[in-house]
């Protein structure tokens, strides 16, 4: 294996959440090699977490102590909701995080149990920046395994937790991570017959939370853009449906166009110029390509059946979807100018809204059959179908983290006689089918969508 190295680098502003970001700093430092034994074949499902201590960063004065101590908390929380590692009580640690500096006794880790260990270090410097760093080592090679320093503002400590948290997750299962990136969704209050559908936005752990509509219209099913800050979205307006633009960083607003018969937004293509969609014309749904440049549209299937739900493979070539051309709802595919259209499910039950994977490895689906509602993935062949999740209640609307391996959707449970009682809650799970867990929620959520990986460090 190379050398691995501490680089020292500024965090790329996210505006509307995030402001005053420092620019690129240059300083690179060279770290031991290391023959690491820490690694994850994530691809299997009978892995055992990796043991890891996360100590708290060691700092200078009140405030970076305070900082530091919540930037190791946000990294445990990301590693260990990922599935993939067990971070250790930190009331079990041994050595303090002063007596780190220099290097850790490994020793003292080896009594705890741990592979891995994470130290750091918060610093505010004299301009008011917050500098940041970690290093990652192999506890029983005694060797470092890499290491990072991020310059930000203090109250965006949130944000270099979660890069460090990628940081470490990349180093050790050798995949992207997932942890600094957002999540668009529909968040509905008010009872059942009269729901208030607004946007709202929050991290991928549920922080950071906003609502970016106010309720007066409808909004449904909102799209990232995969090479920008915007979402798609479809909103009714006087009831008509319509599909807007809508940039995070500015909060400006675009109307794309009416379409009427439109149950679902559009998708982005892979580059961002392109939008597919569903459109109902004439008493009949089929699959539409728009040129958001020309705003010009392309009809790409032609069928007696009901045609929706379309997604881009990740390079842009092929297109899954839905129809019921063949008697009940099954998943196709095509290539992006509509030809070679086939069916690719076969298994029992109906199927729908199919998600090509940014990996461009498999589609996830939701199925129905025998009264259970089911998340699932298959090949973009239709071979190698796996539930991942499996409920009577309604689930639906998967959306894939940035690295394909985990996806995240929205289950409900029905209200009682009196009409009480409704809960609507996304839902993350990993590829194994081992990992679910609830994300949390001021108010109900449905029709999430997960934000592309952003260019964040330069």
């Amino acid at each position: 294996m190379t050398a691995t190295t501490m680089t020292e680098k500024a965090m790329r502003p996210r505006r509307g959440i995030f402001t005053g970001l420092a620019t690129l700093a240059s300083t690179l430092f060279l770290a031991m090699a290391a023959q690491a034994a820490v690694e994850i074949d994530i691809t299997r499902g009978n892995f055992k977490p990796v043991p890891i201590a996360i100590s708290d960063f060691d700092a200078d004065n009140p405030q970076a102590t305070k900082i530091g101590a919540d930037v190791a908390r946000v990294i445990r929380a990301d590693l260990e909701r990922s599935g993939l590692f067990k971070p250790a009580d930190p009331r079990a640690h041994i050595q303090t995080p002063a007596a780190m500096r220099v290097q850790p006794r490994f020793g003292d880790w080896r009594v705890i149990n741990v592979d891995a260990l994470v130290n750091g270090r918060i610093e505010i410097q004299a301009d008011g920046r917050l500098r940041g760093e970690f290093r990652l080592w192999d506890v029983a090679a005694e060797q470092q395994m890499t290491g990072l320093a991020l310059f930000t503002t203090p109250d965006n400590w949130r944000r270099l937790a979660h890069l460090i948290a990628d940081a470490i997750y990349k180093r050790v299962t050798g995949e992207d991570g997932y942890f600094d990136t957002r999540i668009v969704y529909v968040a509905e209050s008010g009872p059942p017959d009269r729901r208030v559908k607004r946007l709202a936005i929050m991290d991928q752990d549920g922080e950071n939370h906003r609502f970016l509509t106010d309720g007066r219209y409808l909004v449904l099913t909102p799209r990232f853009s995969p090479s920008q800050q915007e979402i798609t979205y479809l909103s009714y307006f006087n009831d008509k449906p319509r599909v807007y633009l809508f940039n995070i960083d500015t909060g400006q607003q675009e109307l794309v166009g009416d379409f009427p018969g439109m149950t679902f937004a559009p998708r982005f293509s892979p580059d961002g110029n392109r939008v597919i969609m569903s459109l109902a014309v004439d008493g009949n749904s089929d699959v539409y390509m728009m040129d958001l440049r020309t705003r010009q549209r392309s009809r790409l299937t032609a069928d007696p059946g009901i045609d929706t739900s379309p997604s881009f493979s990740p390079d842009g070539r092929r297109i899954t979807f839905n129809s019921d051309r063949g008697g009940t709802k099954q998943i196709y595919t095509m290539n992006a100018d509509g030809s070679d259209q086939r069916r690719i499910s076969f298994n029992q039950g109906r199927y729908s809204t199919p998600v090509w994977s940014p990996r461009g490895d498999l589609i996830a689906f939701t199925k129905e059959y025998q009264g259970q509602f089911s998340i699932g993935v298959m090949r973009p062949d239709g071979s190698g179908e796996r539930i991942l999740s499996s409920s009577p209640l309604v689930q639906e609307a998967p959306t894939w983290a940035p690295n394909g391996r985990v996806l995240m959707f929205y289950r409900e449970a029905p209200p009682d006689a009196r009409g009480r009682g409704q809960r609507v809650r996304l839902v993350s799970i990993d590829l194994t089918g081992f990992n679910e867990r609830e994300i949390p929620t001021p108010i109900d959520a449905s029709d999430p969508a997960w934000s592309p990986l952003s260019a964040l460090i330069r």
